[in-house]
C-alpha cells in the first residue's frame, strides 16, 4: 500500500513541473545603462490577447520593482514570442512474456503509457538595443500549459513566469 501511495504522489508532484528558465546574454553589455524599455509594436506574442495582456501587465510590475521604467523613446525593446507543444510521453509500463526450452526460445513485450501526455508552453522573451541593432539578453521559459484553466489562475501563472524570468536580470557576470 504504501508503495502505491508513492507512486502516486510521484506522479502527482511531477504533474505540477515547475517553471524552467535558461538565460542567454552578451557579457560585454553594460546592463546600468539599460534604464527605460518598451514594446515592440508589431509584436506577436503567440498568447491569446487576453493573456498577452495579462503577461504585459505582469512583465511591467516585475520591471517597475527593478527600477526600469516603460518609455516612449525607450532605452531598450522588448521582443515576446510563444509556442505551445505536447510534452513527450515518457510515463510506461513494459508487460513481457517469454518462455524457452529445448533450444527455442519466444517472447513479446509492449509498453503502456501510463497518463495523459501533458501540454507545455515555451516563451521567450528578447531585450533588443535597437541603437545598436543587436540582442543582449534572452530568457526562454517552459511551463505546463492548461488551456482550460479560469483566468484567475492564468494570471497567477502569467505572473509567476514573468517573476521566474526576470529573477536573473539584470545577470550577474
Amino acid at each position: 500500500m504504501k508503495k502505491i501511495l508513492i507512486i502516486i504522489l510521484t506522479f502527482g508532484i511531477t504533474a505540477c513541473a515547475p517553471i524552467q528558465v535558461s538565460y542567454d546574454f552578451d557579457k560585454g553589455t553594460n546592463f546600468s545603462k539599460y534604464k527605460t524599455y518598451n514594446y515592440y509594436s508589431d509584436m506577436k506574442t503567440g498568447l491569446s490577447e487576453l493573456d498577452t495582456k495579462r503577461f504585459l501587465e505582469a512583465l511591467d510590475a516585475k520591471l517597475e520593482s527593478l527600477g526600469i521604467t516603460f518609455s516612449e523613446t525607450p532605452d531598450f525593446f522588448i521582443d515576446i514570442k510563444s509556442s505551445t507543444f505536447q510534452a513527450v510521453q515518457r510515463n510506461t509500463v513494459g508487460v513481457g512474456l517469454g518462455g524457452g526450452g529445448r533450444n527455442m526460445g519466444g517472447g513479446i513485450s509492449i509498453g503502456l503509457p501510463i497518463g495523459q501526455s501533458s501540454a507545455n508552453r515555451q516563451i521567450t522573451i528578447d531585450f533588443v538595443d535597437e541603437n545598436l541593432k543587436q540582442l543582449f539578453w534572452q530568457a526562454v521559459s517552459e511551463s505546463s500549459y492548461s488551456p482550460n484553466r479560469i483566468p484567475k489562475e492564468r494570471e497567477e501563472q502569467l505572473k509567476a513566469i514573468a517573476d521566474k524570468i526576470l529573477s536573473q536580470y539584470p545577470p550577474k557576470q
